[in-house]
């Protein structure tokens, strides 16, 4: 149609607005986040893993996570488009990728979005880490530390299985063959996934199945989402994400409740609870402080109870739209012997660096 439309007029002006039309039916957009900081930090390592020492370190994704992708959509006609994203996590100060096995760890999908929903196929987020997003007082800032990352969202569970299809013994954050249904009526967000073990003779190992609700109007935003997850020997674990956030002035207000139960053995089980509070308060419109506070609660079988609470403050000062630089405190108080043995009760951790988003 666009060559046709070209030959039959001498006008370059309507062959350059043909060739517009036809390119704006289909897009490709190249993204990333680049965030490297300076830290030190004391009773914690550069990976932020329980230490009996000190560590100075540059490091990669404080504030947010640095990352590479690509996201596309396609207008197919009649409502209804085709859509696709890669997206591969990066350590930008030594300029690897953040998974050795991976390339696109954090996400690797195609779908269709119609009217009737959004469905789509692949790599991609479970539902407890689609629902802690909006409603955590952090959002997912410093994930290597944020509790509810690493284990409502279950991004560093410690169990020291493979969860789900996950690729990983250490997190279930992203679950491989999953296939994934959102639909949205006005204020209100449901999803449901499932993902394939891909285990032969065995529909269940490493199977997982979810359900979440969300709602967001002007006054509140709230989630609950749920998640089972199989190992290859068939041991389970269940989760759950609640939350809330809540406008208050300018800024906003953030509670959540979640946790999992796994089982670990045939016989032991690991059960942790994580409440969060905080907020973000703008002090100037370039200048934001937020605030979290987290308690864990772990219980294992066998074991004396333990846990830790860790509260992790940031100021975030915009220098543009897509820059900004940031200050960070975090300090934890290990209960019982949560920390290891022979390691510190308490653990701090001081960071300065810039965030650039494309």
């Amino acid at each position: 149609m666009k060559s046709a439309l070209c030959l039959k007029t001498s006008s370059l002006a309507v062959c350059l607005l043909a060739a517009t039309a036809s390119h704006a039916q289909s897009s490709v957009t190249l993204y990333g986040i680049m965030d490297a900081g300076v830290r030190t930090a004391s009773g914690l390592d550069p990976a932020n893993t329980r230490s009996a020492g000190n560590a100075n370190m540059i490091n990669s994704g404080i504030d947010t996570t640095s990352r590479l992708g690509f996201r596309g959509t396609e207008d197919l006609g009649g409502g209804l488009s085709a859509l696709f994203l890669l997206e591969s996590g990066l350590n930008i100060n030594s300029g690897a990728t953040s998974n050795t096995t991976k390339f696109f760890d954090r996400g690797s999908y195609a779908g269709l979005k119609g009217d009737w929903g959004t469905v789509t196929a692949g790599r991609q987020n479970t539902l407890l880490a689609d629902a802690i997003l909006p409603v955590d007082p952090l959002a997912t800032r410093f994930a290597s530390l944020n509790p509810n990352v690493g284990l409502s969202a279950l991004s560093s569970h410690q169990l020291g299985a493979e969860y789900g299809a996950s690729g990983s013994s250490t997190g279930t954050y992203r679950l491989d063959n999953s296939v994934k249904y959102a639909f949205t009526a006005g204020g209100v967000t449901g999803r449901v996934m499932h993902a394939f073990g891909n285990q032969a003779g065995s529909n269940s190992k490493l199977s997982s199945d979810g359900a979440s609700i969300e709602y967001k109007s002007d006054a509140l935003q709230g989630t609950l989402a749920y998640h089972q997850f199989k190992t290859v020997t068939g041991l389970s674990l269940n989760g759950f994400v609640s939350g809330l956030a809540i406008p208050v002035s300018v800024g906003k207000l953030n509670i959540t409740y979640s946790g999992h139960m796994a089982d670990t053995t045939a016989t032991a089980k690991t059960k942790n609870k994580i409440l969060g509070l905080g907020g973000t308060w703008p002090l100037t419109p370039q200048l934001d402080l937020l605030v979290s506070h987290y308690r864990v609660n772990r219980s294992r079988t066998a074991n004396v109870d333990d846990g830790y609470n860790r509260t992790i403050a940031f100021l975030e000062y915009k220098l543009s739209r897509r820059s900004l630089v940031y200050l960070e405190a975090d300090s934890t108080q290990w209960k019982k012997a949560y920390q290891g043995t022979g390691l510190k009760s308490s653990s701090t951790g001081f960071s300065a660096g810039i965030k650039h988003t494309f």
